[in-house]
């Protein structure tokens, strides 16, 4: 039986880096019940690997433990629950940061859960002699061409383990790499029991998910018709109204600014979308053809007849892995004929360079002429010329000597090449790592995921 007839779950972290206004104005500004947080994208798990690799307590999101100290005594009296996959590559270090904040608020009886299991970095080798290939999904190459270069690999873990937490009582759940949705997703199978086989229930989660899970993308950021947005400064991030039967409705605390209508969530519906007769994820698939919006009043949308199937026998891995050097600079050029002063300078800067030795092949180059309509090439056209360029200029490689050399011949055409050069700032170029992307696919069975909770002054 269903714990509740109805189920608030607000988003209020479209990505680390999001405001933090955001959760804490979802807490302060209305009725919720749970809210959700979503930190992590495909670069971000890398790099923090990476800081793990340097200091063993890092790894995780530290602003999700900024924001918790700021509204804990708040969650609290609401009883609000909190699921975030803040843990990164460190739930273990995410959970003791956030017991800490707990300590120093002087609460007890608050119950902090984690998933983990999605990091499967530590066990690639034994994938791979178990017969996992994890090929790259775009290329169809298997891991073992990139092996030696790999700094990260986590599991997309679906919604079914922070029910679990919920289950054993969490107020905060604390996940790795898991499905955006499923951060949803799990509060809703807990509230309202649903089963692995209630495919259109579990995809009705799944929609609901997509729609919140990047924060004010639906309530009017981002908007195509931005000017009918009222209020931007204050907008209001998004909350999940759901029933036990997988109806949901789309809608913000009131008093708010933003906008939330048939057409903003539709644009978000279409984000990162895929095949829409089959958006797939751990627990299912959903038909993104099957169901309705309906204006149900103001900033209030109405979802009904989701449809959903069973889901794959195989998880999607997010691998990360160092594939060579990039350097980029920029320089602004001003006055009459800039654009044309700054396609000299760009072509300075190639000659310059092939007159030491060290040339770049075309597709190790990069040049971009900002405000002569870059962005936009062949779609619009400029009205006229521009009086003032950007030019930005790149390389990349797998030399590290080799693009840190092109950093030396930017800063020179301030004094030798043509006039109005001026604008440099941040020193010269420096080669940064390039992080590569591996999509692949696991066989479930051989994950295996572990929640565990805690309570604050207490044991496991």
């Amino acid at each position: 039986m269903p714990r509740k007839n109805k189920v608030l779950v607000a988003n209020g972290q479209g990505f680390w880096g999001d405001s933090i206004l955001g959760p804490i104005r979802l807490v302060r500004e209305g009725p919720i019940d749970y809210l959700t947080l979503d930190y992590l994208a495909e670069v971000t798990m890398s790099i923090l690997q990476k800081q793990r690799s340097r200091k063993p307590t890092a790894g995780y999101a530290t602003d999700f433990v900024e924001m918790i100290d700021r509204v804990l005594p708040e969650l609290v009296a609401k009883k609000v629950k909190v699921v975030a996959n803040a843990g990164g590559v460190n739930p273990q270090g995410c959970m003791q940061a956030v017991l800490g904040v707990i300590a120093k608020h002087g609460l007890s009886g608050v119950k902090v859960g984690i998933v983990e299991g999605d990091d499967v970095y530590g066990q690639l080798d034994e994938l791979l002699a178990s017969g996992e290939e994890l090929r790259n999904m775009d290329t169809n190459a298997p891991l073992s061409t990139v092996r030696a270069r790999v700094t990260s690999a986590n599991v997309y873990l679906g919604a079914f383990p922070i029910a679990e937490a919920l289950d054993q009582g969490a107020d905060i759940v604390i996940t790795g790499r898991g499905t955006d949705p499923g951060l949803v997703l799990g509060p809703l199978i807990h509230e309202f029991g649903w089963k692995k086989t209630d495919y259109d229930l579990l995809a009705a989660g799944t929609v609901a998910g997509h729609i919140v899970e990047c924060g004010a993308q639906c309530t009017g950021g981002n908007y195509t018709d931005w000017r009918k947005v009222p209020d931007m400064a204050r907008v209001g991030y998004p909350i999940v109204e759901a029933q036990a039967d997988g109806t949901f409705w789309i809608t913000k605390h009131a008093n708010t600014g933003g906008l939330i209508d048939v057409s903003t969530v539709t644009h978000q519906l279409a984000y990162e979308m895929g095949d829409p007769r089959a958006y797939l994820g751990p627990d299912g698939t959903a038909d993104f053809t099957s169901f309705t919006l309906e204006q149900d009043g103001q900033d209030r949308v109405k979802v009904t007849g989701v449809k959903g199937g069973a889901p794959t026998p195989t998880y999607k891995v997010s691998i990360s892995y160092e594939d060579g050097w990039k350097a980029t600079g920029q320089l602004t050029i001003s006055g009459p004929d800039a654009l044309a002063k700054a396609k000299l300078c760009a072509e300075i800067v190639w000659q310059r360079l092939a007159m030491d030795g060290v040339e770049y092949a075309p597709e190790e180059r990069m040049v971009e002429f900002l405000g002569a309509n870059v962005c936009h090439a062949g779609i619009a056209s400029a009205n006229a010329e521009p009086s003032e360029v950007v030019l930005r200029m790149g390389v990349k490689g797998r030399d590290l000597a080799k693009v840190d050399r092109f950093g030396m011949e930017l800063v020179p055409l301030v004094t030798s090449g043509p006039p109005g050069v001026t604008g440099f700032a941040g020193g010269r170029p420096k080669g940064t790592e390039i992080i590569g992307f591996w999509p692949a696919l696991v066989r479930k069975e051989k994950i295996r995921s572990k929640v565990t909770v805690v309570t604050a002054g207490g044991k496991a």
